[in-house]
């Protein structure tokens, strides 16, 4: 318990330490300054929590699209405390929380509403801009937290962003675990489960190890987005010792099945665009 609260004590001063970097030296750093900054704080904060970190593979530079597995509000700390120039797809919501929004923002996150179909055009023709300019956008394909055990149905949607701009795909392995569990329990984030009940129980773990593995990744050009996305779902069911020969096809399809259903984009494109992205289907989901 006492351990838990040191952590705990320590875990919120790092992140008021933060808003600090960002409010007052944020503006004076150019992209590399940034990126080594939210790299430090990133890396601070799973020490703060007790996390020891452990990385396999490398990331790509340039402009690349990373899909990764959902386990916690963990994870993107984990990718940021080896990839910092990641940026994530955000719910729009998230802009809304005060002090958090300062930290999400400096990290360059793209935001989408999920609920309208028209926003998420919009983030899509974001994304493809910036993976075109050479950024590195992150995603969370099953689109909402998983147990770990299990990868949950991959949405298809936002790789037309990869596709569309013939930007490279790397899958990343996430998988948490402790000194009693080879898939911890103390980072789920399921269910009516709180922020604060999240970091109570990660800050009172014993042995917490995050591994993060970035993959070989796949090329986009020409690819049909749910063909791509049963691959890069079969590559992180391989590298977290899932079983293949589930019906991974399904996994892909149950998650966009109501694309026959949805009414036609307007358009191909949004008018003064030239990227060739797709109407999204009403499925639609992102980290």
């Amino acid at each position: 318990m006492l351990t838990g609260i040191w952590r705990l004590t320590r875990a919120v001063l790092h992140g008021l330490h933060g808003i600090a970097i960002v409010l007052f030296r944020f503006p004076s750093l150019d992209q590399e300054g940034r990126h080594k900054r939210i790299q430090w704080w990133s890396q601070g904060m799973l020490r703060c929590l007790g996390m020891r970190l452990e990385v396999q593979g490398q990331f790509r530079p340039g402009g690349t699209l990373i899909v990764a597995n959902h386990i916690s509000w963990m994870d993107i700390m984990a990718i940021h405390a080896v990839c910092p120039r990641a940026r994530f797809v955000s719910k729009a919501d998230v802009q809304d929380w005060p002090l958090v929004n300062q930290l999400v923002d400096c990290a360059g996150t793209l935001y989408i509403r999920r609920e309208q179909r028209r926003d998420a055009m919009r983030a899509m023709h974001e994304m493809a801009q910036a993976l075109k300019d050479g950024h590195c956008v992150a995603v969370f394909p099953e689109g909402t937290t998983g147990d770990g055990r299990a990868l949950l149905p991959f949405h298809a949607n936002l790789l037309q962003a990869a596709i569309a701009v013939e930007a490279p795909v790397q899958p990343v392995a996430l998988r948490y675990r402790d000194r009693h569990h080879a898939i911890s329990p103390a980072v789920e984030f399921l269910g009516e489960t709180t922020l604060a009940q999240s970091l109570w129980r990660i800050a009172c773990g014993q042995g917490l190890v995050v591994q993060v593995s970035a993959l070989e990744s796949r090329g986009s050009a020409h690819a049909d987005r749910r063909s791509l996305a049963v691959r890069l779902r079969t590559d992180l069911a391989v590298a977290l010792g899932e079983s293949v020969e589930s019906p991974v096809e399904s996994a892909v399809e149950s998650a966009t099945a109501s694309a026959s259903e949805s009414p036609p984009g307007s358009a191909p494109g949004s008018p003064g665009s030239s990227l060739p992205i797709e109407a999204p289907d009403r499925a639609q989901s992102a980290a």
